[in-house]
């Protein structure tokens, strides 16, 4: 006995993708930048120093005295001299007046006026010490320095972004199928 089927058969369907990724670009350029820096105001002010070396007391202890020292002290030693010399003849003047009274007044006197004085040696330093006077004054220096501020110029460059989207396409590479087969059927059975 034949035992009347039906026989289905299905196909799937297939679908096939293609896929073009997104591609993106990004390229930043480097920001243009400039820095200059001014140079700082400096300021220097010099008072400049000074030496004084006064030698004059240590010339004149060498006897090397200048010409206007040198001139006062003759005409005051003359001055001196003179007056001694007017004393000493007024005394001389009056022994001689008074030459009764006995002594040998005019020997006496010609013994006095031919002996100078007498020399006198003694030791010491020439020039003597600190005798050289020094007097220092010295530098004086002011400094004054202003700094500068630098001077910044940056350009930023925008980004330059290129992008494109993707895509799918979907394609069916085989359609969905199903196929019903009847067997042993008779066609009354079918209909």
């Amino acid at each position: 006995m034949q035992i009347p089927q039906i026989r289905l058969q299905s196909t799937p369907m297939k679908i096939g993708l293609n896929i073009d990724r997104p591609v993106q670009q990004i390229e930043q350029k480097p920001a243009v930048q400039s820095i200059e820096q001014p140079q700082a105001i400096l300021e220097i002010q010099t008072t400049s120093g000074k030496l004084t070396i006064d030698q004059s007391q240590a010339r004149e202890d060498m006897d090397l005295k200048s010409l206007s020292r040198r001139v006062d002290e003759l005409a005051q030693q003359g001055y001196q001299d003179w007056m001694a010399g007017m004393a000493r003849r007024a005394q001389q003047g009056t022994e001689l007046r008074h030459i009764e009274k006995g002594g040998n007044a005019l020997a006496e006197q010609a013994r006095q006026n031919s002996k100078g004085p007498e020399k006198q040696f003694n030791l010491g330093w020439i020039p003597s010490p600190f005798s050289v006077k020094l007097d220092y004054r010295p530098d004086q220096v002011k400094i004054e320095a202003t700094a500068q501020k630098p001077i910044i110029d940056a350009q930023i460059n925008s980004a330059n972004h290129t992008y494109t989207p993707g895509s799918v396409d979907v394609e069916i590479l085989q359609k969905n199928a199903l196929d019903i087969e009847f067997i042993n059927l008779s066609p009354d059975e079918i209909g």
